[in-house]
């Protein structure tokens, strides 16, 4: 391999194989070269290249087979009817919320085996419970697992392997506007936070199209989703008219901590020791931008959206649940609340070690918790958020 990465030869390399040239978007090859561009900029050796080459050529396979599908069978004619979504700052409780409507039998969530080797469209597939993407998925994770540990502190939903649950974001990994550590975890590389071009409304309809996909000849149950979406609520609600979604509101001051250990226990795993100060830094000014949206955006009061606090969910999980099904329109059926309170029975917070954080992080790079506070009294206030007491 030469010692750059070269996006011509790639897109070529991925079209030979798949014999496939529709990427679904003229515009995917000029975004991949920047990619390309910000990974012969890393500086990684030559099997740090070789990995990235990799990661590429099953991205862009991937992206090439499944916009092939969409032109095989008639994907495009699922219709995705009130999906129900969750979110909130990181480390607010969304993964939990998400888990346990997704244990509802009459509920459907994305699965990284899906979203990770997302043609041929499952449904169009005999034997679904034994789909080899299934045990494949599953070496991926139990990869990610070793690589990563502490994440596994932060996050134990990755012991769910390739059944585990992915954000709505990683349904873009292959359109390349988003390196998701889930795709890119064996390239020793940062991750990449802004800098690629965005179009929200561009990535709601490759949703979509992930939906369509996997609902396709499959019997129809009710979508449950979780993602970052406080950014994009009219891309959101542009694509899904009919959508609701749950948003979960925790004190910023531990979100900006908590998440600042999570990312570097995730990053240890992928490119070594991380800086501590310089992570807090840039995930305290993240917690800031994300903030100052939702206090800005005239969306947030849309009366499709359903508030809660972190504490009031903590405090009663099943119960918030029932609450956003009502909120929907629907009713938590007997069956669907044991599937819950088994699952938390099943799966405590800390069974693979207790996740440590403090809001030191944050001293040690000189911020005051009383200033901070002060300066995220306004949100709390709007959604009734209280300080949380702890170290």
């Amino acid at each position: 391999m030469s010692a750059q990465l070269v996006a011509r030869d790639l897109l070529e390399r991925a079209e030979t194989e798949t014999g496939c040239t529709d990427y679904g978007d003229p515009t995917l090859a000029e975004r991949f070269s920047l990619v390309i561009d910000h990974l012969n900029g890393v500086g990684m050796d030559a099997d740090g290249r070789q990995r990235a080459a990799e990661v590429c050529h099953w991205l862009l396979t991937s992206r090439l087979q499944f916009i092939a599908d969409r032109h095989r069978y008639p994907v495009a004619e699922e219709v995705i009817e009130q999906p129900m979504f969750v979110t909130g700052e990181p480390r607010s409780g969304t993964t939990l919320m998400h888990a346990l409507m997704s244990v509802d039998p009459d509920a459907r969530a994305l699965r990284f085996w899906e979203v990770m080797y997302p043609s041929p469209p499952p449904g169009a597939v005999d034997g679904d419970g034994d789909d080899p993407r299934r045990a494949q998925a599953d070496a991926d994770w139990r990869e990610i697992n070793a690589k990563l540990p502490k994440w596994l502190h932060s996050h134990p939903y990755n012991d769910m392997l390739g059944d585990g649950l992915p954000e709505d974001e990683r349904t873009w990994a292959f359109d390349f506007r988003v390196l998701t550590p889930t795709a890119w975890w064996r390239v020793p590389m940062q991750t990449v936070v802004g800098g690629l071009p965005v179009d929200a409304a561009a990535q709601y309809r490759i949703h979509k199209s992930m939906l369509q996909q996997l609902q396709y000849r499959r019997p129809r149950k009710q979508w449950v989703l979780k993602g970052f979406h406080g950014f994009r609520l009219k891309e959101l609600f542009d694509a899904y008219p009919d959508a609701t979604l749950l948003w979960l509101h925790r004190d910023p001051v531990q979100v900006a901590a908590s998440r600042t250990m999570m990312m570097a226990d995730i990053l240890e795993g992928i490119v070594g020791p991380v800086d501590l100060r310089a992570a807090a830094k840039m995930h305290l000014a993240l917690t800031r931008e994300s903030i100052a949206n939702t206090m800005s955006n005239p969306l947030v009061d849309d009366p499709r959206i359903l508030h809660v606090r972190y504490t009031d969910f903590i405090g009663d999980q099943v119960g918030t649940v029932r609450r956003y099904y009502e909120f929907r329109g629907r009713q938590l059926s007997a069956e669907a609340e044991e599937a819950m309170r088994a699952y938390l029975a099943a799966n405590p917070g800390d069974r693979h070690g207790k996740f440590r954080y403090s809001t030191s992080l944050l001293t040690d790079i000189g911020e005051d918790l009383t200033a901070l506070h002060d300066e995220f009294r306004p949100f709390r206030e709007r959604f009734g958020v209280e300080i949380e007491k702890r170290a």
